[in-house]
């Protein structure tokens, strides 16, 4: 390591953030850069821990002791390659991860554990501000030629270690432009668009051919990419929401989250958005129903756009400040502890343990949601019981459903015949081989709704074995063959 006992010379800093006033008046992103020295000294934080616990809680097995190393040294270059090694889009984990990688840190059982995440972004950052990424085009091609099916994170790091391997590569992407859930499910303030851009215009230069408006199973003929691709990965995400079935549920006013962010994140692009199907919160009572990230997004959304309030509320009980005993480290804690997101800071009224009953409207438009309070017997097995007398209600003109993602839209799976797990997602082998000779799935589609940095890896293991399956070391008959009892 750089600085062997920098864990004791340097307390954690986190980058810094625009007030509140100023960034909710638009949606640009709004972290402020530590300095070049300061981030040095942030890396030096990194122990000589022997067992860098930050490397086995990370999917992708990112090694954070290495490119700490050499960002402590200045060797910012050498510190991106080790970042690449393992992840091939640190632009968008740095900026949407929760982080696990920090929740195994060692130096996190007596201090705050390193700023892994802020570094990460700050290296990937450097390498593009300074040239240092640029296009490699493979120099040898198979001739062999994969389609991807979606571009989200999942379809895009298919593509993009499929393409570094030498194969042929197209991806077919149902909306107007490439991104997948980075493109219209997080909002600008979150992750820029420029970022994307800036990325698929290496995968570009590298030889990845896109294709958008192109909905498999729809406008794209299933048959027709198994008659001109060698491999399909099918990388679609988990795109079903899940509904909330109450009296006045079909009230206007009540719509699933992601209908609201993708709109909000196509008029942030440019998009005219129809008057007749325009959702927008300004002056509204906004009321946000789940409490994970995307609820949080609908919050910061629904703030810059001038709602009158905004009340999140939770059907789980508050989460701890601190790990429960019962989850020790270096487990990652996810939502078992409570997380605050910048946009919960910007002006948002929280509550949990409260299940709504009912919308009522006035002339068919919601204007208020009933609720009961929950006592919580056992949350594990989704035990409770509603408490008499805690009945109450909350004003809400709009209403968004964030309560998570059942399953991934059955159109392309049904197109090609995919065999479906118990959840409804695409079931495969280890080898990410479905039912389908020559046709793979990755990401959401594959293991149900997770993290961007899960698509990421099950992007990258499922490249894998394509390349396997393309070079011959994988058959279609052993690769359909292998067991499908390690399902994700």
């Amino acid at each position: 390591m750089g600085k062997h006992d920098g864990f004791m010379e340097f307390d954690r800093k986190n980058p810094g953030l625009e007030t509140v006033e100023k960034r909710i008046k638009g949606f640009s992103e709004f972290w402020l850069p530590l300095s070049q020295e300061e981030l040095k000294q942030q890396a030096a934080r990194c122990m000589d821990c022997g067992t860098p616990f930050c490397h086995s809680n990370c999917p992708l097995f990112n090694v954070p002791p290495d490119f700490n190393s050499n960002v402590h040294a200045d060797q910012w270059a050498e510190a991106y390659r080790s970042l690449v090694s393992t992840n091939n889009f640190p632009e968008f984990t740095g900026r949407v991860c929760p982080a696990p990688c920090e929740s195994g840190c060692v130096l996190g059982l007596i201090k705050e554990p390193v700023a892994i995440k802020n570094i990460e972004v700050s290296i990937v950052e450097h390498a593009h501000h300074t040239g240092v990424i640029k296009p490699r085009i493979p120099k040898q091609r198979s001739g062999k030629k994969v389609a991807i099916v979606g571009s989200g994170p999942a379809g895009l790091a298919a593509a993009d270690q499929i393409n570094k391997a030498g194969h042929n590569v197209k991806v077919f992407e149902r909306e107007d432009r490439i991104g997948g859930l980075l493109r219209y499910g997080i909002p600008d303030f979150k992750l820029g668009k420029n970022i994307i851009d800036r990325r698929i215009d290496i995968m570009r230069e590298e030889g990845i051919e896109f294709r958008t408006k192109s909905n498999v199973g729809v406008n794209v003929a299933a048959d027709d990419l198994k008659n001109n691709f060698d491999a399909i990965v099918l990388a679609g995400g988990s795109t079903i929401p899940r509904n909330l079935d109450v009296i006045g549920g079909k009230l206007d006013g009540v719509h699933f989250a992601m209908d609201f962010l993708s709109q909000s994140n196509r008029r942030v692009a440019g998009h005219v958005i129809r008057e007749s199907r325009k959702l927008h919160a300004k002056d509204k009572h906004v009321l946000v129903i789940g409490g994970g990230d995307t609820g949080s997004d609908c919050v910061g959304t629904s703030i810059r756009h001038g709602a009158k309030s905004v009340i999140q509320i939770e059907l789980l009980p508050q989460p701890p400040l601190e790990r429960p005993k019962d989850l020790p480290w270096p487990s990652y804690p996810g939502a078992r502890v409570l997380s605050v997101s910048t946009s919960h800071n910007e002006g948002c009224e929280r509550y949990w343990s409260i299940l709504t009953k009912e919308f009522v409207g006035e002339n068919g438009k919601v204007k208020k949601a009933k609720y009961v309070k929950l006592n919580w017997k056992n949350v594990p097995k989704f035990d409770f019981e509603e408490i008499k007398g805690s009945e109450g209600e909350f004003d809400a003109d709009l209403v968004l459903l964030a309560m998570g993602f059942v399953n991934p839209d059955p159109i392309t799976l049904n197109a090609f015949g995919v065999d479906k797990d118990g959840r409804g997602n695409a079931k495969t082998n280890e080898a990410y081989y479905t039912n389908v000779d020559g046709v793979f799935a990755a990401g959401d589609m594959r293991r149900g709704q997770s993290l961007v940095v899960w698509a990421i890896s099950e992007g990258r293991e499922c490249a894998r074995e394509v390349d396997k399956y393309l070079r011959g070391g994988l058959t279609r008959l052993n690769a359909r063959d292998r067991t499908f009892s390690q399902l994700v």
